[in-house]
């Protein structure tokens, strides 16, 4: 696959990601506590569901994009401390691999019943906080330099 159709393919993968997550934490989180607890719920098991089903092609497509991209890099990222560039990258990939960390947490903490709406939310926030820093360090290693 040429560089372009990987980084498009990242770009848009992204931006669903990002999107998502910034929708479920910014708009969602508020507009469920307005609902009766029962259509609350309901509302949660329906949107995991559906999410976990979207999002997982999501991951698949940005992380392995990402990927892809990252070999296109591997001069870069072999001396990172060399270049702006490689030093943004190398941030960027240690970011992802946290986000990715994050996620499984909030998996874990699922299925071993430990996971509160309070804790859910914030975890969620802190992964939001991620995404935004790779962005931002997406966008600075194509026009920052030093």
């Amino acid at each position: 696959m040429t560089y372009t159709l990987l980084h498009i393919l990242h770009l848009l993968s992204a931006i669903f990601f990002v999107g998502t997550l910034f929708v479920e934490v910014a708009m969602l989180a508020q507009a469920k506590r307005s609902l009766e607890p029962v259509a609350r719920e309901t509302f949660e098991r329906a949107l995991g569901a559906r999410s976990r089903v979207v999002l997982h092609w999501v991951v698949l497509f940005v992380y392995g994009a990402g990927i892809g991209l990252a070999w296109f890099h591997r001069g870069a990222l072999a001396d990172p401390f060399a270049s702006s560039f490689g030093l943004m990258l190398s941030l960027k990939i240690l970011l992802a691999i946290g986000v990715f960390l994050s996620f499984g947490l909030v998996a874990i903490l699922l299925r071993r019943g430990r996971m509160s709406p309070a804790r859910y939310h914030s975890l969620h926030v802190v992964i939001l906080a991620q995404m935004v820093a790779i962005v931002l360090l997406a966008k600075g290693m194509f026009y920052l330099a030093w």
